[in-house]
């Protein structure tokens, strides 16, 4: 009996057809449906994959049968799916699941507009739509939603009418799904956000009268009561989580209201004029005026109430707080929350909201409002608004009116940038004139009050900055508060151009910029950043600086502090110098501009401003803490006040990065090895830790250690394979074989990441121990050399006493390598005379001769050594009188031409070292200038002491060391700057070591 069952009919046995592609297939599934048209336990299993195949075999015959959909129509098999749903026997909520999946997959997939209007027909989708679905059950509600959401994005011009019934006003897809715009899950608000979208989008005039009439005000009322509530949640989290404990909770609260925000912004920009004018009467007078912006009334009293705001609403959105001692609590009836809370809000409201006629008249009541308005109601302002607006275009219109129509404030800003008596004023009580009886900019200015913690401030600098810079605000609202004005002097000439600015909210500015310079500040990074973004927009107007002179001055100050705090920190230790060029990577990469919108999106900055880094907040945004910290807050300090001096100025950065990475050897780059002697080729064997070996040449340059491979089509020219920085190495000996050494290459640190990734970790092995030390003390002392050049190019920024001269080859880009190149072309190109001298002229002297000059300077400075008065003979010789250094210069040209010829007549005619010719066009350089070429090599190296910083790096005078007392060989020598003097003398180096090899 049990075989026979499963070979009947409801088992799937006899009758199948083999294909299930197929419209015997279909037949075969209608059968079944029609035979189990009850649901029970016993046959729902059935009824779920009849439904499933179902499905697959429409959207088969959609793109390859149509008669499929033809026999699909013609037994009305929806029917089926409606006598179904309303079921009520058991398991009818696991077929009701499979039901709506099944005409999710089936409306989802559906390319043919011809199947499209053949399964819309027959009103039986409304009639599924319309259906009371269990919606306790999750999995219910989610393909519910889904579904409503897959036949939205079906809605076009030609579909529209199979939903909406123009002769009887229904719409139930649009109806049914607003029904769940607040509900607890966030798919399902998602979803209906996107439907609602997907019907206004829709140009069908009699569609969009039907929701202006029947659904927009109820619509919009709802969004905007529900918005209330959330942000009365968000109110009460923030006092109660000062702590950083529920921060997660904070963040799906914040991120919530950005929802609503944007979801607003997607609706005003289809730009709909009867949706969009009921969405902001409702936004205007249910909620960004009575909740956001009446929070921020320092002064009013418990009983006003707004008008327009509903009591019943007004009691649910305000709830009592904790703390009932908390001086920005007021009556709970008044729906407020916190200023803070408020600030916050609206910066998220003018950052992405842009539609005009809302934020113009947002921005035009927080700056413009008089107390004597505030306390009349919502109703009143706006009405005052719309009489200010009407009066200001009529004004605008007549061009006679225009010149005699001015503001008060607009008068007094006039005043005050052209009379001292005005300035005067402004600087014994400058609130009185600027927000005298405003009283929402009176609360946006007072937060910006940094004397105790930069909390409130950071909101007041993102609203101010964020209505600067929305583009739905016209200039007239903002002009002379947040923006420059431009006046002419002069009617019939557009020459004279006088320019205005606020100066009370630059002197505001000014204040927190130079109390974040301070040591002992707590204004965060983020807050100083933003600023001095905020000042650079009111005092940069046509391309052009028009800050006072008492005003650059402080700026100025600010950056000579930020200095000196730098200059606490700078120190020895490779961990400054690291920090130092990762920080200016990270303000580099970050400075083209502060993403405003990205900060208000952080809920962290909703609470107080915190100290450690175990909160997860990111360091621009909290308190630093430790030496480390703190160094690294000086050194962005530094750089984002030394961005805006330059900005002010009009300049460009030219000593910064550290590194020219424009200049440095890039990997598969050809290099001419010819030009390099042999001595900086070290041939070794790159031991990789997965047993890779590789057979390279190891080039140490000035700032760089490069992996060549050898070039097969050109003789002496090599490949870079890898490149890595001298500073970033550590070399290691390895204790089993003198000839090797382990060899790791740290990346530089980048702005995202502070962890050191090794760019090579390997173990290097030479042909010798020989080699391998001299390469041990070459990768040692270049990395030694990189790091000191590189701190002595802080130093001179940094302004450290006793630091002086051009520019390091390490930001220069003068590495070893580039030297070589650019002396030998200029050695090859250079000129046998030039054309403003003759053969036997007299030329620059390059070689020092153990005249009588030599012996005298040598008994002058044992006689000054002696002399009380040693330190201003010094200073005389430095700075010598224009008739001596005549008289001395042809003495000493005398002397040394007849010594020199007579050495001459005497030597060997040797070969002259191609290394010790200088060009002459270079000798007429000025001494500031730099030379880029390498340093001339002495034919007897010796070990130089390294010059103090009283020596002349220019005058002319001949070092006492350029005659070697044991050898009594010559030395030539010449005026060397204090980076080329660095490659001399590893040149000097590398001859010593191969004359001791010979």
């Amino acid at each position: 009996m049990k075989m026979f069952r499963s070979r009947s009919w409801f088992g799937g046995g006899w009758g199948r057809p083999k294909n299930p592609h197929s419209l015997e297939h279909l037949k075969y599934l209608y059968n079944v449906l029609s035979r189990n048209q009850t649901v029970s336990e016993h046959n729902r299993e059935l009824l779920v994959e009849t439904l499933r195949s179902i499905a697959e075999i429409l959207i088969w015959g959609d793109q390859n049968d149509s008669s499929v959909f033809d026999f699909f129509l013609e037994k009305n098999m929806l029917s089926f799916f409606l006598r179904i749903m309303r079921q009520r026997s058991g398991g009818s909520n696991y077929v009701c699941v499979q039901l709506l999946q099944t005409l999710n997959i089936l409306f989802e997939n559906i390319r043919n507009e011809t199947s499209l209007y053949y399964l819309l027909s027959n009103n039986h989708v409304n009639s599924i739509i319309v259906h009371k679905f269990d919606f306790s059950n999750e999995e219910v509600m989610a393909y519910y939603i889904s579904f409503l959401k897959t036949l939205s994005l079906k809605l076009n011009a030609h579909t529209i009418h199979f939903f909406y019934n123009e002769h009887t006003n229904d719409f139930p897809l649009y109806t049914e799904a607003i029904k769940f715009f607040n509900h607890p899950e966030t798919m399902v608000r998602i979803a209906v956000r996107t439907l609602t979208l997907n019907v206004y989008k829709v140009d069908d005039a009699s569609m969009l009268a039907f929701i202006r009439d029947r659904t927009a005000a109820p619509y919009f009322s709802n969004i905007a009561w529900f918005i209330g509530k959330h942000i009365q949640e968000l109110d009460m989290c923030v006092r109660n989580e000062a702590d950083h404990h529920s921060q997660n909770r904070l963040a799906d609260l914040v991120a919530e209201h950005l929802d609503h925000l944007h979801y607003i912004n997607d609706i005003l920009c289809l730009n709909i004029t009867d949706l969009n004018h009921v969405l902001t009467d409702h936004l205007l007078h249910k909620l960004l005026i009575p909740l956001y912006i009446y929070s921020l009334a320092s002064h009013r009293r418990k009983s006003s109430l707004p008008e327009g705001v509903n009591q019943a609403v007004a009691k649910i959105l305000s709830k009592t707080l904790s703390r009932p001692d908390s001086p920005r609590l007021q009556d709970p009836l008044s729906g407020r929350v916190s200023c803070v809370v408020a600030l916050f809000l609206l910066s998220q409201v003018f950052l992405i909201l842009s539609h005009s006629p809302l934020v113009q008249s947002l921005a035009w009541i927080i700056l413009k409002t008089d107390s004597t308005v505030l306390d009349k109601g919502v109703n009143k302002l706006l009405e005052h608004y719309e009489s200010e607006k009407k009066l200001l275009e009529d004004s605008m219109n007549n061009e006679a009116s225009a010149v005699n129509f001015t503001s008060k404030e607009a008068l007094l800003e006039d005043l005050r940038n052209i009379t001292d008596e005005e300035k005067e004023k402004l600087a014994k009580n400058p609130s009185e004139n600027v927000a005298m009886h405003k009283p929402f900019l009176e609360t946006v200015y007072s937060a910006l009050d940094c004397s105790e913690n930069d909390y409130g401030a950071l909101f007041a600098l993102c609203l101010l900055y964020a209505m600067a810079n929305n583009k739905g605000i016209t200039s007239d609202v903002i002009e002379q508060v947040l923006k420059p004005k431009k006046s002419f002097m002069s009617k019939c000439s557009s020459k004279d151009i006088k320019y205005s600015y606020n100066v009370y909210l630059v002197e505001k500015l000014l204040l927190i910029i130079s109390l974040a310079c301070q040591p002992t500040c707590r204004i965060r990074l983020v807050t100083l950043e933003i600023s001095l973004k905020l000042l650079l927009h009111l005092v940069i107007c046509d391309g052009k600086n028009i800050l006072l002179e008492p005003h650059r001055a402080v700026i100025e100050t600010a950056k000579s502090q930020s200095m000196t705090l730098l200059r606490n920190f700078y120190k020895s230790e490779e961990i400054f110098l690291d920090m130092f060029e990762h920080d200016f990577r990270y303000c580099d990469m970050s400075k083209s501009s502060l993403n405003v919108e990205w900060l208000c999106m952080d809920s962290a900055i909703l609470l107080p401003p915190a100290g450690t880094p175990l909160t997860g907040i990111d360091f621009i945004k909290r308190l630093p803490c430790g030496e480390s910290e703190k160094a690294r807050r000086a050194i962005r300090l530094y750089f984002l006040m030394r961005n805006t001096v330059l900005t002010l100025s009009g300049e460009m950065e030219t000593q910064l990065p550290l590194t020219n990475p424009q200049s440095c050897v890039q990997i598969e780059q050809a290099l001419d090895l010819s030009i390099s002697h042999n001595s900086d080729l070290i041939a070794c064997t790159v031991l990789y830790k997965d047993g890779m070996k590789m057979r390279r040449f190891l080039v140490i340059d000035v700032l760089q250690l490069i992996l060549v491979e050898p070039d097969n089509k050109r003789l002496g020219w090599g490949v870079a394979k890898l490149v890595g920085f001298l500073q970033d190495i550590e070399v290691t000996g390895d204790k089993d074989d003198s000839r090797c050494l382990h060899i790791t290459i740290h990346r530089p640190i980048s702005g995202a990441t502070t962890n050191r990734v090794p760019l090579l970790s390997a173990k290097f092995l030479f042909d010798d121990n020989i080699r391998c030390m001299a390469a041990k003390q070459r990768l040692t002392k270049g990395r030694l050399k990189a790091r000191q050049k590189k701190m002595q190019h802080i130093a001179r920024l940094l302004e450290i006493p006793g630091q002086s001269g051009p520019p390091s080859p390490a930001f220069t880009g003068q590495g070893l390598y580039t030297c070589r190149a650019t002396g030998r072309n200029l050695r090859e190109n250079r000129q046998l005379f030039t054309a403003s001298r003759a053969p036997g002229f007299a030329a620059p002297k390059r070689e020092s001769s153990p005249g009588v000059l030599h012996r005298a300077d040598e008994s002058r400075r044992h006689r000054d050594g002696d002399s009380p008065h040693r330190l201003s003979n010094l200073r005389k010789e430095l700075n010598p009188s224009p008739s001596s250094n005549n008289v001395k210069k042809e003495t000493r040209s005398r002397e040394a031409s007849s010594s020199r010829t007579k050495s001459r007549e005497g030597s060997p005619k040797m070969p002259r070292p191609r290394s010790e010719e200088i060009p002459l066009e270079l000798i007429k350089k000025a001494s500031h200038s730099i030379i880029d070429m390498a340093p001339k090599i002495n034919i007897l190296p010796r070990p130089q002491s390294a010059k103090t910083e009283s020596e002349p790096c220019a005058s002319g005078l001949i070092n006492d060391n350029a005659q070697s007392k044991e050898s009594g060989v010559l030395k030539e020598t010449t005026t060397i700057s204090e980076e080329t003097s660095f490659i001399g003398d590893r040149q000097s180096d590398k001859k010593s070591e191969e004359r001791e090899a010979v």
